[in-house]
């Protein structure tokens, strides 16, 4: 396995990385969150020129055919910077979706669309009583001579807010909680049938509770009855990608909290002198690092067979959440009570953190799959 970076992916993160140094710091990111958009359209629309918003597409649409690791690349700069802007929801999910279930007239239509920047997308799979299993659906969707339409209830779909379409996971038949008769359907955001209660997430993040009273389906991608599959594959790769940007966040405030330890004097010394302040910093990098590791492993681990694939995914997720929580407290807990402050972009990057545990399950829940599927 080769671990090295090729000369474009060097090249792809330096330039990344140099254009959120110049046009995305926190002072900017505190004013953008704070709007009710949540973030740039001038932002999402310069990313889009840029090519990164196509960089996970097929080249036939519009795309650069690049892989997970490029956009994990993309994703560790986007958490050292907390980007608000949708790109986990729109390219990683939407188009991640539409890739894996959709037919070609599909992709055709779709992908060039968020290519371009002018699409944006939200995966609506959550509901209550759901604890992360993907299969526990209740939302219905009916066929009749009309088409398909959606009935039921989903929470906390990411970016909604902004969508112009969504992509919900609906039951055609079978029980509540069979892993078979679900299907992949594409509503209008704004369509009728819908209504959202929008809200700001713990992380300034946007997002809504979302009800379909017969809301009609624009679209199906793939099978009404045998999308698990193709959801499963995705949300690993989203895994991997979110894996990525908590690592992207950790290595801010390790970076952040060892500068704070240079500077800041306790009994006419640098607090950064103390061996037992030095401990705890090394022992941040070293959660740091094992997460970087395994955050490395997922990405590879992408186009393996589908129980590898799994077992990675679950395994970076374990370490990037305990290890997330690690850093993130002793970033706190070094900086003292003006750690969790609005003013300083440390609670913040905690905050994301702990977010992005709780997403697609936190490191308890993929303790235990992992356990399962080395059964």
């Amino acid at each position: 396995m080769d671990f090295n970076l090729s000369e474009e992916q060097k090249l792809l993160a330096d330039s990344v990385e140099s254009w959120l140094q110049d046009k995305y710091d926190f002072d900017r990111w505190r004013k953008l969150v704070k709007t009710d958009l949540g973030y740039s359209e001038e932002n999402w629309q310069t990313m889009a020129e840029l090519g990164w918003l196509c960089i996970p597409l097929p080249e036939d649409h519009g795309g650069l055919g690049g892989g997970s690791v490029d956009t994990m690349l993309l994703a560790e700069r986007f958490g050292r910077h907390l980007v608000a802007e949708p790109y986990f929801s729109t390219v990683i999910l939407g188009a991640g979706l539409i890739m894996a279930a959709g037919d070609a007239k599909q992709q055709a239509e779709y992908l060039p669309q968020i290519a371009e920047g002018k699409a944006k997308w939200a995966f609506a799979f959550a509901e209550h009583g759901g604890r992360f299993a993907l299969n526990e659906v209740r939302t219905k969707a009916v066929k009749d001579a009309g088409g398909w339409f959606i009935s039921g209830k989903k929470i906390v779909v990411r970016d909604a807010p902004s969508a112009s379409k969504l992509i919900v996971l609906a039951r055609t038949a079978g029980g509540d909680a069979d892993e078979t008769g679900l299907g992949l359907f594409v509503v209008d955001a704004n369509g009728a049938g819908v209504s959202r209660q929008d809200y700001r997430t713990v992380d300034n993040g946007r997002a809504a509770d979302i009800a379909f009273e017969k809301a009609p389906a624009l679209a199906v991608l793939g099978d009404p009855a045998g999308a698990l599959p193709a959801v499963e594959k995705v949300v690993d790769q989203a895994i991997g990608y979110l894996a990525a940007e908590a690592v992207g966040a950790m290595a801010a405030l390790h970076e952040t909290t060892l500068a704070y330890a240079k500077t800041r004097k306790q009994f006419g010394r640098a607090i950064g002198e103390f061996q037992v302040i030095q401990h705890r910093l090394v022992d941040m990098m070293m959660q740091l690092e094992s997460a970087r590791s395994l955050s490395l492993l997922a990405n590879l681990k992408m186009d393996a067979p589908a129980k590898e694939r799994a077992k990675a995914a679950a395994a970076a997720k374990v370490q990037t959440g305990r290890s997330g929580r690690f850093v993130g407290q002793q970033a706190v807990q070094l900086h003292g009570g003006m750690g969790m402050t609005d003013e300083l972009n440390v609670g913040h990057y905690m905050k994301r953190l702990m977010t992005i545990d709780t997403l697609f399950g936190h490191a308890d829940h993929h303790q235990r799959r992992f356990a399962a599927l080395s059964d």
